[in-house]
């Protein structure tokens, strides 16, 4: 069973389509039974909507790594 903790390592990934079929399954079973998982991945998908839609400039990949960072961080924290 995925942990919420994993599920947030993994976040950027799922919404981008980048993990296996079996570690999208997992996280689709997650968030079936967890609502703070749920969301959690709505927040970001709106958060990246956002920043897509309104910046031209590409983010440097350092910058998103230390946001998940942080967020992981703060998920581990509660």
């Amino acid at each position: 069973m995925l942990m919420c903790r994993e599920l947030a390592g993994i976040a950027s990934d799922y919404i981008d389509g980048e993990l296996s079929a079996g570690r999208n399954l997992s996280v689709k079973m997650h968030l079936m039974m967890c609502r703070h998982c749920r969301s959690f991945i709505g927040n970001l998908r709106a958060s990246t909507e956002l920043m897509r839609a309104h910046s031209s400039a590409r983010v440097d990949p350092a910058v998103i790594d230390r946001i998940s960072d942080r967020v992981s961080e703060a998920l581990r924290d509660r």
